[in-house]
């Protein structure tokens, strides 16, 4: 039996703005874009990896949230303390460039890790962590 990731989730609370940077920067495509009962679907994903899709989603999304915990995910989206993911990359520095170029929040200049990878990290505009990783040879 087989078992393989087909989606994963980033909250974000612009819809226009995660496209702008998950699209246009990060080099993504769009797999999907429509409305849905009243609210947005919307999915990107690598042309490398052409059955994983990322669902862009608000914080608040789950019709069964209630206000209080829809304020509390929009807080801690604000913060930056919800998870982030980690992307791999053949070309850290480049795409380090080309992402600071964009105005992307700066957390880490590429640096060599001790555990085999040379890697950068930045925020999306929700403020999500993202971090690129370069597998380096052993």
């Amino acid at each position: 039996m087989d078992v393989k990731l087909s989606q994963c989730f980033i909250a974000v609370d612009d819809h226009d703005k995660a496209l702008a940077f998950y699209r246009d920067v990060l080099g993504l495509e769009v797999r999907n874009d429509v409305g849905f009962e009243g609210m947005r679907w919307v999915t990107v994903g690598s042309p490398l990896q052409p059955d994983v899709e990322i669902v862009l989603e608000p914080p608040a999304a789950n019709p069964d949230a209630s206000p209080a915990d829809r304020r509390a995910m929009a807080e801690l989206l604000a913060k930056g303390l919800l998870r982030g993911v980690i992307f791999s990359t053949d070309d850290c520095d480049a795409l380090f460039a080309r992402v600071q170029a964009s105005g992307a929040e700066v957390l880490q200049e590429p640096m060599d890790q001790p555990y085999g990878v040379r890697d950068c990290a930045f925020r999306d505009p929700a403020g999500n962590l993202l971090r690129f990783n370069e597998r380096r040879g052993a």
